[in-house]
């Protein structure tokens, strides 16, 4: 068997920055043990698999099934393999469509272009304050003695959300290392799967960044994700608050880094915006 197979780096308009994705374009389905092979071997931290839905190509067809694995599992929501394969969808088959729809687990995901980036529509996860002392020797592996702020829960994307003390500069949160082996040891309540830390941007500087983030998620397998459009469903509805501002402007300070345009809409929903480097093509034999 012969599948089509894309490397695209999301989040990013020039290449080897952002978060890279692997891309199967798939005209059967195949059993789960043989989609997550395919994830270990691509080791990235997702590798997306796009079906057909009623339609005879991937040029003409509007709406495709989704799905997303990590090397180690399967996911509900991945925003930057959503970008990454809406880019191969719209800048390698040309689709003819405004808009295309996956069906995922997390429900219909609409994407569509915008001058030079893609548009998707998420779902907003608020998350919920937490005491800290729950988590105290998860928060010392995360972040050491840096001062926080806030602890957050989002029960929808199973994410601890950490912001730190504004008196953090930027450099102590791009610094950061923690070990995946201590995060996994101090988080015995079965109820997490990533650890985000933001901070407040600088939106006065230019390009002007609301807010910064990191993400690490070593229950997934992945010790830290570059650019995670799912976290962004968390920090938004967060950040939204506290800054009181629809539209914002992110950055995720990984050490590849990557930029996100978010937008709270009336419906209760988020557009997270971002662009996309396709910069492999080629054929998974197997």
């Amino acid at each position: 068997m012969e599948i089509p197979i894309f490397t695209v780096d999301a989040f990013t308009n020039v290449p080897f920055k952002g978060n890279p994705a692997a891309i199967c374009l798939m005209e059967n389905e195949l059993q789960d043990d043989l989609y997550q092979s395919i994830a270990a071997e691509m080791n990235l931290s997702e590798t997306a698999f796009i079906t057909r839905r009623n339609s005879k190509d991937f040029s003409s067809g509007a709406k495709f099934g989704l799905r997303w694995f990590t090397p180690t599992t399967e996911v509900a929501l991945c925003g930057h393999a959503t970008l990454a394969s809406a880019a191969v969808l719209f800048y390698i088959k040309k689709n003819i469509n405004p808009v295309v729809v996956f069906e995922t687990m997390s429900g219909d995901l609409y994407v569509r272009q915008h001058e030079e980036s893609l548009i998707m529509d998420f779902p907003l996860n608020k998350p919920k304050p937490q005491d800290q002392h729950e988590f105290k020797d998860l928060l010392k592996a995360a972040v050491g003695d840096l001062p926080i702020q806030d602890v957050c829960y989002c029960p929808t994307t199973w994410n601890l959300m950490i912001r730190l003390a504004d008196a953090c500069d930027r450099s102590e949160l791009t610094s950061l290392r923690p070990e995946p082996e201590a995060l996994l040891k101090n988080e015995s309540t079965g109820k997490l799967k990533g650890v985000i830390v933001t901070m407040k941007g600088a939106p006065t500087a230019q390009p002007g960044y609301d807010f910064y983030s990191r993400y690490f998620a070593p229950w997934y397998g992945v010790p830290e994700d570059p650019v995670c459009g799912s976290a962004h469903t968390v920090l938004a509805g967060y950040w939204s608050e506290k800054l009181n501002k629809k539209k914002m402007l992110a950055y995720q300070c990984s050490s590849r880094g990557g930029e996100l345009e978010l937008e709270l809409r009336d419906d209760g929903r988020l557009n997270i915006s971002g662009r996309a480097q396709i910069i492999l093509q080629g054929t998974l034999k197997i």
